[in-house]
């Protein structure tokens, strides 16, 4: 599925500032999303197409690189600066704890980036630590200190932010709880394997429910074997977010990526905290939808553009 961006602010701003268009790159398990931005960071263009994960990692860079070429040469400007949001732990030479794409981790996306497009600045950060920018400077973070950003999709990751700053973490793993350990006996299982898209997928497999993650959710509506298996599980996660805001001390809490999209979902976890934190935080959707994380690699590639002397 591709989508093309066409609204009053794309055909209002101008294609590029003195420096040239920003260029924001999303790369996910399931999808991965293509905007190119004015200086300003508003999106001229934009598409979604699948990550087709099972078909390794190569194929998905060269397929995203291919579709930000067309989307900048259809913009007609030159790149400034790249930001570039990627699932787990980014280093220059590799990417750490990235296991839903085969081959991910051999991946030097900057340095892709960067030869294919011939961008003289490139940004690089976790997927989720990108949508926690977007927030901070856009979004329901704005106000909000600190903030906790959990993201619910293909995977389950957390992002913290503190002064109106992503917290990375001394490795860069800061909020990286799906490897939190689930279940018993010791040393159990990591959350991720229970709760997350792909997670959902595989038990509404298990109980006969057609249509994945979301038949799952709409057949737990009513009471019944679906209700208390996805109950079950989002208790456990609920569990780990309750020890996160003890930690942490949230002012609120944003939900993102398309599991947190489903209101049950949102509602079970939200009531759980609710239920046993002394200060529960404020618990809120993301209005981005699905866009966080690219928005946040296109204020990555804003602040990458060099300075003027």
């Amino acid at each position: 599925m591709s989508v093309r961006l066409a609204g009053r602010a794309a055909q209002s701003a101008s294609p590029a500032g003195d420096a040239g268009v920003l260029l924001g790159i999303d790369f996910g398990g399931t999808k991965m999303a293509v905007g190119v931005a004015d200086g300003e960071g508003r999106l001229l263009a934009r598409e979604r197409v699948p990550t087709y994960a099972e078909r390794g990692a190569p194929q998905a860079l060269d397929r995203a690189l291919e579709l930000a070429a067309k989307l900048v040469g259809e913009v007609g400007a030159p790149v400034a600066a790249a930001g570039i949001a990627s699932p787990g732990v980014v280093r220059s030479d590799g990417i750490d704890l990235a296991p839903n794409v085969p081959g991910w981790d051999g991946l030097r996306l900057a340095d892709a980036v960067r030869d294919r497009l011939a961008v003289p600045a490139v940004a690089v950060d976790n997927d989720l630590n990108a949508a926690a920018l977007a927030e901070l400077r856009l979004g329901a973070l704005r106000d909000a200190d600190p903030g906790l950003v959990v993201g619910l999709g293909t995977g389950v990751a957390a992002a913290v932010t503190v002064r109106g700053s992503v917290l990375a973490g001394h490795h860069g793993a800061a909020g990286e709880i799906g490897y939190a350990v689930a279940g018993g006996p010791w040393p159990g299982t990591m959350l991720e394997l229970g709760f997350s898209g792909r997670a959902l997928d595989r038990l509404a497999e298990s109980l006969g429910v057609p249509g994945g993650a979301r038949g799952l959710a709409a057949a737990a509506e009513r009471p019944g074997p679906s209700r208390d298996a996805l109950t079950a599980r989002a208790d456990e996660l609920a569990r780990h977010l309750v020890t996160c805001c003890l930690l942490l001390d949230p002012q609120r809490v944003v939900l993102v990526g398309g599991v947190a999209g489903n209101a049950l979902i949102r509602g079970l976890l939200g009531e759980r905290m609710a239920a046993v934190l002394p200060y529960p935080p404020e618990v809120v959707l993301s209005r981005f939808a699905d866009d966080a994380a690219l928005l946040g690699a296109v204020i990555l590639a804003r602040e990458a553009v060099p300075t003027p002397r």
